[in-house]
């Protein structure tokens, strides 16, 4: 397949569109869309959250032709690509070896059936909502056609059972939990990646949620939410994002006629 008719599959699920509006509406910043392309034909897609070395040198190894990634590789300015550096090492060992390159980063997080309503799906299903569907839904910043960050009723449940069940829900043992375990949990709000910060929390009690669920806190944001009586249930970024990644590959990989194959770096959940 042409590289072009990949990312038309791609951007149909998680326009970049939406990216655009999210960094317009709130003065955010991103970089998603093609960022590499050796001009080859595409045989076989690797897809991976992060472009680590794992996910190169397994490209590499499996002779996939195109990365699919959430986190841009190339995000900031680059001032030099070497051979020896983080970053130039990677984007070096792809061209080498005519891998190209895609990125969905904002754009899948806010899109319909993205990453953060995926991440909203899995806590409702560890709370025992088998249909992953909320009730009574408010969005911290919403889009004509999509949102980040959301709060939403969930069935009854105590705060430390939420979390042991969100352990297997997400594969990932790295939960903590913020406040009484055998608190009783009806309303949660959660941003996937890196929402646990002062506007998440305040989105959270504004809402009444009893749990804010999301990555990446800072300890003042952790006491913040105790003063409050906000408990906090902390994922890693990895894989409070990992999970509606892998579930976006699934629809891609149902439409296009090449092989596809899923990487996950078990190390970061």
């Amino acid at each position: 397949m042409k590289l072009n008719e990949i990312y038309a599959v791609a951007d149909a699920l998680a326009p970049k569109r939406l990216s655009d509006e999210y960094c317009r509406t709130y003065g955010a910043y991103d970089n998603s869309g093609i960022l590499v392309d050796t001009g080859k034909d595409v045989q076989k897609i690797l897809f991976t959250l992060d472009l680590t070395n794992a996910a190169v040198e397994k490209a590499i190894a499996t002779k996939a032709d195109l990365i699919i990634t959430h986190h841009p590789l190339i995000y900031g300015k680059i001032a030099d690509v070497r051979v020896d550096g983080v970053l130039g090492g990677k984007l070096v060992r792809c061209i080498q070896n005519g891998i190209s390159v895609i990125s969905m980063h904002l754009n899948l997080d806010v899109a319909k059936g993205g990453i953060d309503e995926s991440l909203q799906g899995g806590i409702l299903r560890a709370a025992g909502e088998t249909t992953g569907a909320g009730t009574n839904v408010s969005y911290e910043h919403p889009l004509v056609d999509g949102a980040y960050g959301r709060a939403y009723d969930i069935p009854k449940i105590r705060l430390g059972e939420l979390a042991e069940n969100m352990k297997k829900e997400f594969s990932s043992a790295r939960v903590l939990v913020y406040g009484d375990e055998n608190k009783e949990i009806t309303r949660a709000a959660s941003c996937c990646g890196a929402g646990g910060d002062e506007s998440g929390v305040a989105f959270a009690l504004r809402e009444n949620a009893d749990v804010l669920i999301s990555a990446d806190f800072k300890h003042h944001v952790l006491a913040m939410a105790q003063d409050t009586g906000l408990s906090v249930i902390v994922l890693t970024h990895y894989a409070s994002e990992n999970y509606g990644f892998e579930k976006y590959y699934e629809k891609i990989r149902r439409q296009v006629n090449i092989p596809c194959e899923y990487h996950t770096d078990t190390d970061l959940l």
